[in-house]
C-alpha cells in the first residue's frame, strides 16, 4: 500500500467513525419503504405521526387519525369529519388530536376499541364561535395544550382554560420541556405558569414562519424557518447558521424535523425530500423522489422506538429503515447487476453486467451517482489489483483501467477471474472464454504470454495450489497439472464425487491458504501422497448447524462468508473463534447473484455485497434491533356477536366468556415491526384444540368453528425477517356449554333420572295390580262381548227385515209415483183435447146457426170449459210430488238457496228418472226447453260437462 492511499484509508476509517456513531450512514442510501394512500386508505396528506407503548404508530391524516400495527390500517375520523393536522400521545396512553374546529382524544374502551372524547365542547360557543385549526399539541407537566392561530387550549385535571395570543399564533414547539410559541408580533414567546416571556432578539424571525425548534446543546437552539433557513439561538442571540444544511433549506424550503438520538437531525423540505444533517449542519443522507420517495414534499417527520425514520409526505408516508446496518446502492446510483467490487486509488469500481463504474472513495456518496469506466461497455465479471495495476474480466478481454478509461486491452478473449500462478513469480493465470491463459507481470504491467493448451472448458471457480490446478464445473470438479513452461495441461482428471456417502460437489474455496472441497457441508483437503480426499472435521463442524451451501468465500479479515439457498450468511472471526452471524442478512434475501457470491471487505465498517439490482453497504458494527426480540400481539378477538380489540394500550383483560352459540371465532395477529414486513410470519397454537404450533406463515388471522365448551389459550408468537422468535402472547377464553350440556343440566338430568326410577317402579307395580284385576274382569269381558255380539246380531236382522220392508215400499211408493205420474199425463192429454175442442168451437160462426143450435153449442163449450177447469188431477199431482220428496228439495235449497221453483221442479223430475219427452209434457214446454233448462241447473249446479247431473241430484 503506497503512502497516499494509506492517508487516504485513515481518513476515511476517522470520518466513518463519527458517522456511524450515531447509526447514520453517509454511503449509500437506507431502505425506502412507500405506503400509499390506497393501502392505507386515508387522504393523500400526513401532518403528525405518533408511537404508543406497544409500537403502534398513529398518522394525523386528512381523512382522520390512522392507526398501523405492523399487519394493518385502521382509520378514526374526527365528529364532524374534518382533517386532523396533530396528535400528542400521553403517558396515560390518550391519543390527544386537532382538528378544524375539534380537538379532543381517543381512547380504548373496555372492549379495547378507540373512543373519541371531544374536549372542543367545553369551548363558550358564544365567545369563541371559530376554534380555527389546532396545529400543534404538547403534553408537559401533567396538562395538554392545543394551539390554534387566536389562542391555545390548556387542558388540565379536567378542566378547560384559554391562553389568547398576542397577535397571532404561528406554530409552537417543546424543547427541554418547555414550551414556545411563535407570534407574529412579539417573536418567540416562553410560557411558564400560565403567562408568556418573549425572549429577546427574535423578531427578526415575524415574517416568517417557524417549523421547528430543537436543542443542539443545554443553551443552544436549533431555529427551523419555512424560507429564511437555519438560526441558531444562543446566549439570547439569533445568527444564521452557515452550514450545507442551511443551504439547503433557503433553496428547498423546510417543514421542520426531528433529531436522532441527540445527535442528528433530519429536516423535512418542500421541494426535495428529507436529509439528516449532524449537530455541524453537515448533510449525512439526501432522500428524495429519485432515491425512492413517493413525494418530494414531507410534511412531517418521526423517530419510532427503533430509531427509523417515519415521513409523512403530502401524498403517503414513507418508512426510512435508518438503524439498520444495511445501505444500498441501486438504479438512483446507475447501477445494476454487480458481480465484484474494489477500492483502488481513491475510486470504488463496481464491475456490473453493463460495465464498470467508479466513484471517489473518500467524497460523500448523498448526491453523486457512478460513472462509467469508458471502455468497458460490457458484461464484466470481476475487477481486480495485480501488482499496481486495475485489471477487469470483462466480455472483451482483459482491461486495463486507469481512472475513469480502460487503458489497455491485454487480451481480447472473454475472462472471468486472475489468480497468482505458485511456484512462479509473477505470473498470473486467468480464466476465459475458452479456457486459461498464462500472464506476466512486468515492469510495463500485465501482459499476455500464451493460452494454456488442453484444455477448453470455461468456468469463474477455480483455485490453485504447489500441483495442481483445481476447476469446478456443474457438480465436479477437474485437476489438472500444467507443464513446467505453463504452455499446456499435462494431466486432466475429471472427480465426481469426494467419498461415498454424498455424489455431488458443492463448491471449491480456499481457506486459511489451503484448498478446500465442500460437499453439503463437510469439507474436504487433498492428499496428493495418498491421492485421496479426507475430511477436514474441525472446518466441517463450523457449518453443522447451517443450512447446505452453494459458495464459500474467505474474506481478506480471514471471514468465512457462504451463500445458501438465495441467502448469505458469515462466520466472523473472533480470535481463534467464529461467530455465526446471518440474521442481518436476511433482507439481502432473493437478491443475490446466482453463482456469484461477491463480498469486499475493506474493514469492519464498510463490506460490499454485490446484488442483483445494485451494491449493498453492510457496517458489522452497527448494533441492529434484530438482536431485540420483536413482540408479538392479539390484535383482535371476534366472534358473532362482539369483537374485542387488543393492543390499544390496553394489554391486559378479564377472562372472556362466549356462548356456545358464538363458538366460530376469529383472530388478528399484529407485531410492530416495520423492518421487511414481507418477511414477518406468525405461529399460533390453540390450547387444547391444536396438538403443536402452527407452521410459520405470513397471514395474521386465524379462524375456528364449531369450537366445543370448554376452556381455551390461544398463543401467537411473531418471527421477524431476522429469525428472531418473539415470547408467546396469550388470550384466555371459556365457551360457554349449551344449555343441554350445562353443569345445571346435568343436575336436572340426574334428578329427572331418579324421578323416572320411581315412576316407572310404581308404575310396574300398578301394572301388575292392573293385570290382576283385568285377568278378573277377562271372564266378564268375553261373556259380555258374546252377549252384546249376539243382540247385535238380532238388531242387525231386525235392521235388514225393517230395510227390506222400506225397499219395497219405497218400490210401491215410486210406482204409484209412476202410476200417478202417467194418470195425470192422461189428465193432460185429455185436457189438451179438450181444449182444442173449446178453441174449434170458438172458430164456429154462431151468427150464422139458428137459435137451438147456437143454444146447444154454448152450452157444450160451457161443459167442456167446466171440465177443463174443475180437474184438480195436475195440482194433486204436485202437491204429492212435493209432499214424498220434501227432504230432498230442503236439501237442495239449503244448499243452493239461488235456485228458482221451476228448477227445483226440473230437480225432482229428473230424480224420478223422467224423460225428456215427460218432463216437456208435465211442465208444457219444448223438448228443446228441457235441455235448455237442464243446462242452466247444471250451470247453477256447478257441474262440469263430465259430471251426471241425475246422479248428482241423487247423492244429495
Amino acid at each position: 500500500m503506497n503512502l497516499k492511499e494509506s492517508y487516504f484509508y485513515i481518513t476515511f476509517f476517522t470520518l466513518f467513525t463519527i458517522t456511524f456513531f450515531g447509526q447514520v450512514k453517509n454511503i449509500g442510501l437506507p431502505d425506502v419503504r412507500n405506503y400509499k394512500r390506497n393501502e392505507y386508505k386515508g387522504g393523500t396528506q400526513n401532518w403528525n405521526i405518533g408511537q404508543d407503548e406497544n409500537g403502534n404508530l398513529y398518522f394525523a391524516n386528512n381523512n382522520g387519525l390512522l392507526q398501523f400495527d405492523g399487519a394493518s390500517w385502521r382509520k378514526f375520523p374526527l365528529p364532524n369529519r374534518t382533517s386532523v393536522r396533530c396528535l400528542k400521545i400521553d403517558q396515560s396512553g390518550k391519543i390527544f388530536v386537532g382538528g378544524y374546529n375539534e380537538f379532543g382524544y381517543f381512547e380504548p374502551n373496555e372492549k379495547g376499541r378507540l373512543t373519541y372524547t371531544s374536549l372542543s365542547k367545553y369551548v363558550d360557543k358564544n365567545k369563541i364561535k371559530i376554534i380555527d385549526f389546532v396545529w400543534k399539541i404538547h403534553s408537559v407537566n401533567n396538562q395538554v395544550i392545543f394551539q390554534s392561530f387566536a389562542r391555545a387550549y390548556i387542558f388540565k385535571n379536567g378542566r378547560l382554560s384559554i391562553l389568547k395570543a398576542p397577535k397571532r399564533f404561528q406554530f409552537s414547539f417543546t424543547v427541554n420541556n418547555k414550551i414556545y410559541f411563535q407570534d407574529i408580533e412579539k417573536g418567540i414567546l416562553e410560557y411558564r405558569n400560565g403567562k408568556l416571556y418573549s425572549l429577546p432578539n427574535t423578531t427578526p424571525l415575524n415574517n416568517t414562519e417557524i417549523w421547528g425548534m430543537y436543542a443542539l446543546a443545554p443553551n443552544k437552539t436549533l431555529v427551523i424557518t419555512l424560507e429564511k433557513g437555519l438560526f441558531i439561538y444562543e446566549d439570547n442571540t439569533l445568527k444564521p447558521w452557515h452550514t450545507e444544511a442551511n443551504t439547503f433549506v433557503k433553496k428547498n424550503n423546510s417543514l421542520g424535523g426531528v433529531t436522532i438520538n441527540h445527535k442528528f437531525i433530519a429536516l423535512n423540505s418542500v421541494l426535495d425530500g428529507v436529509i439528516i444533517c449532524d449537530f455541524n449542519g453537515k448533510i449525512i443522507q439526501h432522500i428524495n423522489r429519485k432515491k425512492g420517495l413517493q413525494n418530494n414534499t414531507v410534511l412531517t417527520s418521526f423517530i419510532d422506538n427503533k430509531n427509523n425514520l417515519w415521513l409523512g409526505l403530502d401524498n403517503g408516508i414513507a418508512y426510512v429503515n435508518e438503524s439498520s446496518p444495511f445501505t444500498y446502492f441501486g438504479f438512483s446510483y446507475n447501477l445494476s447487476t454487480v458481480y465484484a467490487s474494489v477500492v483502488y486509488q481513491g475510486n470504488l469500481y463496481v464491475a456490473t453486467n453493463q460495465g464498470v463504474f467508479y466513484h471517489a472513495w473518500n467524497n460523500n456518496f448523498k448526491e453523486d451517482v457512478f460513472k462509467l469506466v469508458e471502455g468497458t461497455t460490457a458484461q464484466s465479471w470481476n475487477v481486480q489489483i495485480i501488482g499496481n495495476e486495475l485489471v477487469c474480466s470483462n466480455n472483451r478481454g482483459a482491461l486495463v483501467i486507469n481512472g475513469g478509461n480502460v487503458t489497455r486491452i491485454i487480451d481480447s478473449k472473454g475472462y472471468f477471474g486472475f489468480k497468482k500462478v505458485p511456484n512462479h513469480p509473477d505470473y498470473f493465470i486467468g480464466s476465459n472464454y475458452d479456457g486459461f491463459a498464462i500472464f506476466q507481470k512486468t515492469a510495463n504491467g500485465l501482459i499476455f504470454k500464451n493460452q494454456v493448451a488442453g484444455f477448453d472448458k470455461s468456468s469463474n471457480s477455480f483455485e490453485l495450489d504447489n500441483t495442481y490446478l483445481w476447476l469446478k464445473k456443474d457438480e465436479s470438479i477437474y485437476r489438472m497439472t500444467m507443464s513446467d513452461d505453463l504452455s499446456h495441461f499435462s494431466s486432466i482428471k475429471k472427480i465426481d464425487q469426494l467419498s461415498s456417502k454424498f455424489k455431488s460437489i458443492g463448491s471449491l474455496q480456499k481457506i486459511g491458504g489451503r484448498i478446500y472441497f465442500q460437499s453439503h457441508n463437510h469439507f474436504y483437503k487433498y492428499s496428493d501422497e495418498q491421492d485421496l480426499f479426507y475430511e477436514d472435521k474441525k472446518v466441517s463442524s463450523l457449518f453443522k448447524n447451517i443450512p447446505v451451501i452453494n459458495a464459500l468465500y474467505e474474506d481478506s479479515h480471514s471471514n468465512l462468508w457462504y451463500a445458501y439457498d438465495e441467502s448469505v450468511g458469515v462466520l466472523m472471526k473472533k480470535g481463534n473463534k467464529y461467530v455465526n452471524i446471518v440474521a442481518p442478512f436476511s433482507s439481502l434475501t432473493g437478491n443475490l447473484v446466482s453463482n456469484y457470491l461477491s463480498v469486499n471487505t475493506i474493514d469492519p465498517k464498510n463490506i460490499f455485497i454485490g446484488l442483483t439490482d445494485g451494491l449493498a453497504h453492510y457496517d458489522s458494527a452497527v448494533e441492529n434491533n434484530f438482536v431485540a426480540k420483536p413482540k408479538a400481539f392479539i390484535r383482535s378477538f371476534s366472534f358473532p356477536g362482539d369483537t374485542i380489540i387488543l393492543g390499544n394500550n390496553k394489554n391486559k383483560t378479564e377472562k372472556i366468556r362466549i356462548k356456545y352459540s358464538a363458538n366460530q371465532v376469529r383472530f388478528a395477529f399484529s407485531s410492530p415491526t416495520y423492518e421487511n414486513l414481507e418477511n414477518v410470519e406468525f405461529s399460533y397454537q390453540l390450547e387444547p384444540f391444536d396438538d403443536k404450533w402452527s407452521n410459520w406463515s405470513t397471514i395474521s388471522f386465524k379462524e375456528y368453528t364449531n369450537l366445543r365448551e370448554g376452556d381455551y389459550t390461544m398463543k401467537v408468537k411473531v418471527r421477524n425477517s431476522y429469525g428472531i422468535q418473539s415470547e408467546p402472547s396469550t388470550l384466555a377464553f371459556t365457551i360457554s356449554p349449551p344449555w343441554y350440556r350445562h353443569f345445571l343440566a346435568f343436575i336436572g338430568y340426574f334428578v329427572l333420572i331418579i324421578i323416572a326410577i320411581y315412576v316407572i317402579s310404581n308404575r310396574i307395580k300398578m301394572k301388575i295390580r292392573k293385570n290382576k284385576y283385568y285377568e278378573t274382569i277377562e271372564q266378564r269381558r268375553l261373556y259380555l262381548e258374546k252377549e252384546s255380539k249376539i243382540r247385535q246380531e238380532q238388531y242387525d236382522l231386525e235392521k235388514e227385515i225393517e230395510k227390506l220392508k222400506n225397499d219395497k215400499l219405497q218400490i210401491k211408493i215410486l210406482a204409484k209415483d209412476k202410476e200417478l205420474v202417467n194418470n195425470s199425463l192422461q189428465v193432460v192429454k185429455k185436457n189438451k183435447i179438450l181444449n182444442g175442442i173449446i178453441h174449434k168451437l170458438k172458430e164456429i160462426d154462431v151468427d150464422a146457426l139458428d137459435d137451438s143450435t147456437k143454444f146447444q153449442v154454448s152450452k157444450l163449450n160451457k161443459s167442456i170449459v167446466k171440465e177443463v177447469n174443475t180437474d184438480k188431477s195436475w195440482k194433486d199431482l204436485e202437491k204429492h210430488i212435493k209432499n214424498v220428496h220434501f227432504e230432498f228439495l230442503k236439501r237442495l235449497k239449503e244448499k243452493y238457496p239461488t235456485i228458482s221453483p221451476r228448477e227445483l221442479d226440473l230437480s225432482t223430475y229428473l230424480l224420478m228418472n223422467m224423460s225428456t219427452k215427460e218432463i216437456a209434457e208435465i211442465m208444457n214446454i219444448s223438448t228443446g226447453g228441457v235441455e235448455l233448462a237442464r243446462y242452466r241447473l247444471r250451470k247453477k249446479l256447478g257441474l262440469n260437462k263430465k259430471e251426471n247431473l241425475i246422479g248428482f241430484l241423487m247423492s244429495i
